[in-house]
């Protein structure tokens, strides 16, 4: 078994800035750390207990098989910040036949991104 020490997504964007105004400003996700210079520079968001790198740049559409998961304690809450930010969202908060409230979202590149509340009755909430 390898012994993975950190991870995080690469995104490679059609277009650096507005992406990074998409995650950084829009979402509202703190950066963990930046490097490079220019319009190409890469910035890693922190994701919970993961990263999302966005860097470099993209040639052609998004891979449609790529979303993120990003779980938060209220969606519903979620959902009123990031409306007010002006994020579109392509559908709020409902609760799934699986137990778990999602919403959904896409990035500037249309990446899809399912923001998550886990309810407290959920089994996802306990240990066996």
């Amino acid at each position: 078994m390898v012994h993975v020490l950190s991870s995080r997504i690469l995104l490679r964007p059609t277009d650096p800035e507005r992406s990074r105004a998409f995650y950084g400003e829009s979402l509202g996700l703190p950066v963990y750390r930046e490097f490079g210079t220019g319009p190409e520079r890469g910035t890693v968001y922190f994701l919970g207990g993961g990263f999302l790198e966005v860097s470099g740049r993209a040639d052609g559409p998004p891979v449609p098989s790529l979303a993120l998961w990003l779980q938060v304690a209220d969606v519903h809450a979620a959902h009123e910040e990031l409306s007010a930010r002006g994020v579109e969202v392509l559908r709020p908060p409902l609760r799934e036949p699986w137990g778990l409230v999602e919403m959904w979202m896409r990035d500037p590149d249309g990446h899809r991104i399912a923001v998550v509340e886990v309810p407290a009755d959920h089994p996802l909430r306990h240990r066996p």
